[in-house]
């Protein structure tokens, strides 16, 4: 892995563990600043509305800047959230904390993945990017872990400023490494905008959000589907977990090699055997043993479709990639902020159970739209540019 992406995956890497981690030490939150730990969980929405609301806005105010400045523009703002989280005296400024630490992280990961791609050879686009969400999936397995020990032992405080550390290491590497690059946007912000009027890029962006609901839904309910409904104790739970994070960790470079091959086609057959095994898991999910093996492969799955949806979105983006890109990030964070919203209703409704399936339902939806855009690619006039990066041949 080339050291200018390999700086930038560590950069993803503390961002990630920001935003999880927050999960690991609620009780510790609540109980010292004296609220409940639903107020608690409010830190972790706070960080998710920072991502939404700054990837178009973030993004759009800082597209004429050059692109390593912007970087460490972006990467200062978020350590100095993460040590206001730290020196917080109250939950107020909290919460306003988190939300501050999050309101760059989308613009940052899109201007990472577009730095990236420029310096990725020809047709490794995808696997770069799965580089890059590497950072994510060690964010997960490693970090969050490691975070939360570290906010047991020595007080929440130390969880963010633990992470400001990482970060400003993170940084430093990112300095020396990635390459001076101009801004990416030369036209008005009007016309950086219009290109979210291109069906591809709306089907994009919907498939984005459609594909991960039901697979994010499982895993935001994952304590009660595998201790109520496949039996499990909350003692195997952390094994699980890891099972989990050792498929997405698999998942995320099958997911760029295949897209870098067929992208539309490889995230069709991911999505259609994704959904298959949430179905799987739903009618034998009370199987302890097949529940562990189904686990792994969930997590293998949920990772393999993230760098064909994010070179999907580069493809259609035209000439404003670094925006579509931040768009998608925050369609992310839609994505599991519906999630949770649809398994407490689901939950509340037919029951825990019940989640396997409605989430197969999901993402079915976002099959269908992989299976139209594919289409629309196929039935094109013979005289339009084809897409610049990853179109299905």
């Amino acid at each position: 892995m080339p050291l200018s992406v390999f700086s930038l995956m560590l950069v993803v890497f503390s961002f990630t563990t920001g935003e999880f981690v927050t999960a690991g030490i609620l009780q510790e939150v609540a109980a010292d600043l004296s609220v409940s730990v639903p107020a608690a969980g409010q830190l972790v929405t706070a960080y998710a509305l920072g991502m939404i609301v700054g990837g178009p806005v973030v993004t759009t105010a800082t597209a004429r800047l050059a692109r390593k400045p912007l970087i460490v523009g972006l990467v200062t703002v978020s350590v100095l959230g993460n040590v206001a989280s730290a020196l917080s005296p109250g939950y107020g400024t909290l919460l306003t904390a988190r939300f501050v630490a999050g309101l760059v992280v989308a613009t940052f990961f899109a201007v990472a993945i577009t730095t990236a791609v420029s310096l990725a050879p020809d047709g490794k686009q995808a696997s770069t990017v799965a580089k890059l969400t590497l950072g994510m999936n060690l964010g997960i397995i490693l970090g969050t872990p490691i975070g939360t020990f570290v906010g047991q032992r020595l007080g929440w405080q130390a969880t963010f400023a633990t992470v400001a550390a990482c970060t400003v290491l993170a940084l430093a590497l990112v300095l020396p490494s990635v390459p001076a690059q101009p801004a990416t946007a030369t036209g008005s912000v009007l016309g950086e905008l219009r290109v979210f009027a291109r069906r591809d890029l709306q089907l994009a962006l919907a498939l984005t959000v459609l594909g991960n609901i039901g697979v994010v839904t499982v895993f935001t309910f994952i304590s009660p589907l595998l201790t109520e409904v496949s039996g499990f104790g909350a003692g195997a739970l952390p094994v699980l977990l890891l099972v989990y994070g050792v498929g997405a960790f698999a998942g995320n470079f099958l997911g760029g090699w295949l897209a870098d091959r067929a992208l539309l086609p490889s995230l069709i057959g991911l999505l259609a055997v994704l959904a298959g095994v949430l179905v799987l898991f739903w009618l034998a999910g009370e199987v302890r043993a097949l529940a562990a093996v189904l686990t792994f492969v969930l997590g293998v799955l949920a990772f393999a479709i993230i760098p064909g949806m994010q070179t999907r979105v580069l493809a259609t983006a035209g000439s404003a990639p670094t925006l579509a890109i931040a768009v998608n990030a925050s369609g992310f964070q839609i994505a599991a902020a519906c999630a949770a919203w649809l398994g407490g209703r689901v939950i509340e409704g037919p029951g825990t159970r019940a989640i396997h399936l409605v989430a197969a339902a999901t993402t079915l939806a976002g099959l269908g739209i992989a299976a139209y855009s594919l289409r629309r690619e196929r039935n094109a006039p013979a005289g339009e540019p084809e897409p610049a990066l990853g179109g299905s041949r």
